[in-house]
């Protein structure tokens, strides 16, 4: 039953964010810090679940062939690559080094 529990305060959580989204003031808005902070912020929380993503396994820090994926389509990204060959070098790196590392 406890799962149920998390879903419901979940749910309660999503409804109070979304209220008190609704109940902020324009002019709080229109701030140039509260501008910045809106369009940075979701950047951050991409890097941060990329980063956490490709470098933790659990509790552990690992540098397997994700980082290797990760560092190829950085290198492709600074290069200025097609969304599709960045995506495509990360590919064939992590299976590459997979494929040599077992």
């Amino acid at each position: 039953m406890s799962i149920w529990i998390a879903i419901a305060v979940t749910v309660v959580g999503c409804y109070v964010v979304k209220l008190a989204g609704l109940l902020v003031s324009a002019g709080t808005l229109e701030r140039p810090l509260v501008q910045r902070l809106a369009a940075l912020l979701p950047v951050a929380l991409l890097a941060a679940l990329t980063a956490q993503q490709a470098f933790a396994d659990g509790r552990e820090l690992v540098l397997d062939a994700r980082a290797a994926g990760l560092a190829a389509a950085l290198v492709a990204l600074l290069l200025r690559a097609p969304f599709l060959v960045v995506i495509g070098a990360a590919v064939v790196v992590t299976a590459g080094v997979r494929a040599l590392t077992g």
